[in-house]
């Protein structure tokens, strides 16, 4: 048990509105090819917005959601599994749009693709239990579009861009909100089932042009992850709900990433869910990779999906393959 509460969150999507019949016409495909491939009706795009702008706009939501002032923060998180530039870290850019009172405050990256927030949330939770910091803001910024192959249905149509942040202090005494349960498992034998093999050291982008740009564009193999997943989910969210000392009855809503709708209904039938009892926010917004998980936290507070004292199951998978969840009393 680690003692943390949620103080606030706040979301932030980019401004260009896409449909899955817009993005038909833009692939040139037959109307309800897209919504038929991936289930996502609408999603969001950049259009000149960068990820530390988003993380910006995010960030301030949620000090505003928390009633709070950025120099209450002692440290800044982006957890996140795209980068805005190789260095420095995203945060250290977002630090740098919200101004002098950010200053001096620690800033720093933490990457695990699809499951930064949640390893973020998990690793930092520790250092608000311990007391080395009192409030901290973990903010997760996507912009997925940029690396999509859009000779590739399966991924460009499921994917999309949005940013989320959340903000976490040590629970205060005769207050009951905490972490239950964590755990994070990797299976490398899914390694390279998602990937974008370019803009590290061993396919650096100096020696690719463009017009052979293909390391650098997102592929999957999403059949495979779904097989690998389907193999080693139930047993997994047996043992957190083991250490957490609860069945999944229990568990008032599970927020898990939006990583497509097949994905959704494994964790649904895997874990016998109730009809109510899973937050989906793909069809809305598609897979927005490490944001999707706060996004839809956030959804749920702001739709009265959850309230103080419920226990909450986030859960999700990366590249990797990794799996994580976290079983929060909310």
């Amino acid at each position: 048990m680690v003692r943390v509460k949620l103080l606030g969150t706040g979301k932030f999507l980019p401004k260009q509105y896409t449909s899955a019949e817009e993005l038909d016409l833009r692939l040139q495909k037959p109307m309800g090819t897209v919504l038929k491939t991936s289930g996502v009706q609408s999603r969001y795009f950049v259009d000149g917005e960068t990820a530390s702008d988003m993380g910006f706009q995010a960030a301030t939501r949620a000090l505003s959601a928390a009633g709070l002032t950025l120099d209450e923060i002692d440290c800044i998180i982006c957890a996140s599994g795209t980068k805005e530039q190789a260095m420095p870290s995203t945060a250290s850019l977002i630090s740098e749009k919200l101004g002098s009172k950010a200053r001096g405050t620690p800033a720093f990256d933490i990457d695990c693709t699809c499951l930064s927030f949640l390893v973020a949330l998990d690793m930092m939770s520790y250092a608000l239990d311990a007391g080395r910091f009192e409030k901290i803001m973990i903010i997760s910024t996507e912009i997925a579009s940029v690396g999509l192959d859009w000779n590739d249905l399966e991924s460009c149509s499921l994917f999309g861009d949005g940013a989320a942040a959340a903000i976490f202090s040590c629970t205060p005494d005769l207050e009951q909100s905490k972490i239950l349960s964590s755990s994070i498992e990797t299976y490398s034998e899914g390694a390279h089932l998602s990937e974008i093999k370019g803009g590290g050291t061993k396919y650096h982008p100096r020696y690719f042009l463009e017009s052979d740009g293909a390391p650098h564009l997102f592929c999957i193999d999403g059949k495979k992850i779904y097989k690998l997943s389907a193999k080693v989910l139930p047993e997994f969210v047996s043992q957190l709900l083991k250490q957490a000392k609860l069945t999944i009855e229990d568990i008032k809503l599970v927020i898990p990433h939006q990583a497509s709708l097949p994905a959704l209904k494994l964790v649904r039938k895997r874990l016998n869910l109730g009809g109510n009892q899973m937050m989906i926010t793909a069809p809305k917004y598609g897979n927005t990779i490490a944001s999707s998980i706060p996004i839809a936290l956030h959804d749920a507070i702001y739709e009265n999906r959850i309230e103080r004292g419920d226990i909450v199951l986030l859960l999700g998978t990366s590249a990797g393959l990794s799996i994580g969840g976290i079983v929060l009393e909310y």
